[in-house]
């Protein structure tokens, strides 16, 4: 089962999909308000136990889905994280040896089945299809070795991106990466039980059922464990924060001309074993 936050009636749940609707466990487990202390207080198992045999609360079209930790403490992103991305730059530069972060904050998502939106300031709105690890259990300098038993799940992300807004500055990405509603996180929490679920998995984006991009995990520069090592080396991770691994190759942005995001299009990222999240545009 896989665990999701959703919005019923003007209340907010969480809970697992269950038969295509939702359970909604939150009022089960008051103690709890959002999955990240669900996450925290390492009940994972607790509440899919709960869950075991359940039918929906929630039927198809009785609910909206939520990011699945809609409050989490950071979102730390990974770039250039493939082989072919970074020769996309085509700057004559082999594999940095350190990778290259930039912060998300929670309020530029939106959850699954909801729609992207393009601001008006600009047209050049973007796709990156990426997996997402949810940390369970938090640190600092975690070892590379022990970096994937600290993972709570797995989710996906369209990593959307303003590119003009990208070059504003010299050194940084933050604002290109960062308007409202711009990307999107979900449709659900894949509970983290085997390093076989990230070490070699295929990550893929459809734009209107064209395939764009298309990689594995097991191509990436640097591995999700090394990511957790590394990001954990400066910052003490906690529970229900999220590190988004990077995105193939095949954004719009590296087409000629380029295929930038417009109203009416949708986006498809599957992660394997994982799922799809599926998007819409929309202009604000």
């Amino acid at each position: 089962m896989n665990l999701v936050s959703f919005t019923a009636n003007g209340e907010a749940y969480w809970g697992v999909a269950v038969g295509g609707g939702v359970l909604a466990l939150s009022p089960m487990f008051p103690q709890h308000a959002t999955l990240r202390s669900v996450i925290a207080a390492d009940a994972i198992p607790e509440v899919l136990a709960a869950a075991e045999g359940q039918a929906p609360s929630h039927g198809p079209g009785e609910f909206v889905l939520a990011i699945p930790v809609p409050d989490p403490e950071k979102i730390i992103c990974v770039g250039v994280n493939f082989p072919d991305r970074n020769a996309e730059y085509r700057d004559g530069q082999e594999a940095p040896p350190f990778m290259s972060l930039f912060p998300r904050f929670a309020r530029s998502f939106v959850a699954a089945d909801q729609p992207l939106i393009r601001p008006p300031e600009s047209a050049q709105l973007d796709y990156e299809g990426e997996i997402a690890v949810v940390i369970g259990r938090g640190g600092r300098r975690i070892g590379e070795a022990e970096a994937l038993s600290h993972i709570a799940g797995l989710t996906l992300c369209n990593e959307g991106t303003v590119r003009d807004w990208v070059r504003h500055a010299k050194f940084n990405v933050t604002q290109g990466k960062n308007w409202d509603r711009s990307g999107a996180l979900g449709p659900w929490l894949v509970p983290f039980t085997d390093p076989a679920q990230i070490l070699d998995v295929k990550i893929e984006t459809r734009v209107n059922g064209e395939l764009r991009q298309s990689d594995r995990t097991g191509r990436m520069l640097f591995p999700v464990a090394r990511q957790i090592a590394y990001i954990s080396t400066f910052t003490t991770l906690v529970p229900g924060d999220i590190i988004v691994t990077g995105t193939p190759t095949g954004a719009g942005a590296r087409f000629d001309p380029p295929l930038w995001l417009k109203p009416g299009d949708v986006v498809e990222v599957t992660g394997e074993g994982i799922g799809t999240l599926t998007n819409g545009v929309a202009d604000e």
